[in-house]
């Protein structure tokens, strides 16, 4: 008779499993090519204009496709922007 051992996982376990599986595939996705590289920064808005403009003159956008891909104020006045890019021509 075949006997097979099962191994008990407790729910812990199983969240730290595909917390780690799920870890190593974001890893791995950032460095696929064509995909978008993505930062968001939260600073006070002439902060926030002068780094829009930094990313604009390092990525232009005729090769790097770079845009602000959201921005918001917050309450306290800072500006949060997600600023992306290809990495079409690192």
């Amino acid at each position: 008779m075949f006997h097979m051992s099962v191994e008990r996982k407790n729910p812990r376990d199983v969240a730290r499993a595909l917390s780690e599986r799920s870890k190593r595939h974001m890893r791995a996705k950032t460095v696929t090519a064509g995909s978008w590289r993505k930062e968001t920064f939260t600073m006070p808005r002439l902060e926030a204009r002068a780094k829009a403009r930094e990313w604009f003159d390092l990525y232009p956008k005729a090769a790097y496709m770079t845009e602000i891909e959201d921005w918001r104020e917050l309450t306290d006045g800072r500006i949060e922007f997600t600023i992306r890019r290809l990495p079409s021509a690192d």
